[in-house]
């Protein structure tokens, strides 16, 4: 990509950076209101009739609770409404139907954000990827970590429980020292033994087990998708300080996720993931006006829905910094038995 300074993007992108407050409030509504009043209550009593059908309902309500997830994100931007208040409410309060602890996630993403696709800068909010000069460099023990963690099966069907259930609990990690993290873990934590032992006392066990826990563990698992397929591509942008560029590491570090409309509206437009990297400020709901009129942001590599699932499973895992794209284990594992300490030129 040509070099395009901020002097000369910034004005094409700053007149979406502005929430409309009517649309903010009706995608709460349209979010929610099914969310919690319709299939909830449908999978709940769904369960009198057949646990097939009650799964099929817990799955769409997953992904009603992904596009909660996305309200949430754009609170998290101070994006969605224009008063700071109103984000950090919402931000909370969806963070106690999400798992995710507002004030403890919004941090570890800015910091996402400001590091994307940056060498020197990563492991904080993101899918650690090494390189592959450090993979060949690596212990066997940090070797079968790595390889453990990238697995699809491990990443998408036991992160779920890691990420949302688990660690999420926990006031651990980037900011963990800081009084607001912790408080917003703690006080997470107390909203959501309320509402457990409210859905226990109003609904049963069997509906907090056969509804509320299946909701939740796939809609993390679709969120992991969703966040793996946008970063972890073969061409994916990654460069050192001080080469790293903003514009580049949105445009050539994350892609444009073309989803279909109803999967488009349900994750809350955050297949436009390119401009979102781009320019975080813009609600969620304006995310689509941008691809269509400003065409800076069409240099993005395109993913369809069937590119994704190619991507989740493809041996694509270790960022070779000469070829600059990813490379897979089978490579690596072909130069450890050949004795090369790390790839020519490297």
């Amino acid at each position: 990509m040509k070099k395009v300074e901020p002097k000369d993007w910034i004005p094409l992108i700053k007149p979406y950076t502005k929430p409309h407050l009517s649309r903010s409030l009706r995608q709460v509504a349209d979010t929610l209101l099914p969310l919690l009043l319709l299939l909830f209550y449908l999978a709940h009593k769904a369960l009198e009739v057949s646990l097939l059908l009650t799964l099929a309902l817990d799955l769409l309500a997953a992904l009603f609770l992904v596009r909660l997830f996305i309200l949430q994100h754009d609170a998290g931007h101070g994006s969605f409404f224009p008063k700071k208040w109103m984000n950090d409410a919402l931000g909370f309060f969806a963070g106690v139907l999400t798992l995710v602890p507002y004030h403890h996630w919004q941090l570890s993403h800015a910091r996402h954000h400001a590091t994307s696709g940056n060498l020197d800068k990563r492991g904080v909010g993101d899918i650690y990827t090494m390189t592959l000069e450090e993979y060949l460099k690596a212990t066997p023990g940090e070797r079968l970590r790595y390889r453990l963690y990238r697995n699809p099966f491990v990443m998408f069907l036991l992160g779920p429980i890691y990420v949302f259930m688990l660690s999420y609990r926990l006031p651990l990690g980037y900011g963990s020292e800081r009084p607001s993290v912790r408080n917003s873990v703690a006080l997470t934590n107390l909203f959501l033994v309320l509402l457990w032992t409210g859905i226990y006392l109003g609904f049963g066990l069997k509906t907090l087990l056969l509804v509320y826990l299946p909701i939740q563990y796939l809609a993390g698992m679709v969120g992991i998708f969703l966040f793996y397929v946008q970063h972890q591509f073969e061409d994916a942008y990654w460069e050192h300080d001080p080469r790293w560029e903003h514009l580049k590491a949105a445009m050539e570090g994350s892609t444009y996720l073309k989803l279909p409309k109803v999967l488009q509206w349900l994750t809350g437009n955050i297949g436009f993931h390119h401009i979102h990297h781009l320019a975080p400020k813009i609600p969620n709901y304006l995310l689509p006006k941008v691809q269509e009129e400003v065409d800076l942001v069409k240099v993005a590599p395109t993913v369809t829905l069937k590119d994704a699932f190619r991507i989740a499973f493809a041996d694509m895992h270790l960022h070779d910094e000469k070829r600059r794209k990813l490379v897979g284990f089978k490579e690596a594992h072909r130069l450890l038995r050949e004795g090369s300490a790390a790839p020519e030129g490297v």
